[in-house]
């Protein structure tokens, strides 16, 4: 799922189980790496985790408000508040160990 600055409250802070949040830009090479293991991860554990996709250019409010310094990113948030972080295009593995205590 995608959304924008509008939808962010109610589609991830608002959310009762957990939300990976993976913000990311079109010009962004690691980004193009990572979008198919972030499709694979929302397809995997959609039934207990909720995987959301934030473009940054055009939602300068949560990419500012969750410190979103270099793309890819990921933010992990249950109940309103980020528990994990990471930046990087990284392996499949660690994105899933990054969530896997949260569920």
């Amino acid at each position: 799922m995608t959304i924008t600055d509008a939808e962010f409250k109610d589609e991830v802070l608002q959310a009762t189980q957990p939300v990976l949040v993976y913000f990311w830009a079109p010009w962004c090479g690691p980004c193009r790496l990572m979008a198919p293991i972030i499709d694979g991860i929302a397809a995997a554990y959609g039934d207990r985790l909720k995987v959301i996709k934030m473009e940054v250019d055009p939602n300068p409010e949560s990419v500012k408000t969750y410190k979103v310094e270099g793309v890819p990113a990921f933010r992990l948030f249950q109940q309103g508040e980020v528990v994990e972080s990471m930046e990087g295009a990284v392996p499949k593995q660690k994105v899933e160990a990054m969530f896997s205590s949260h569920l």
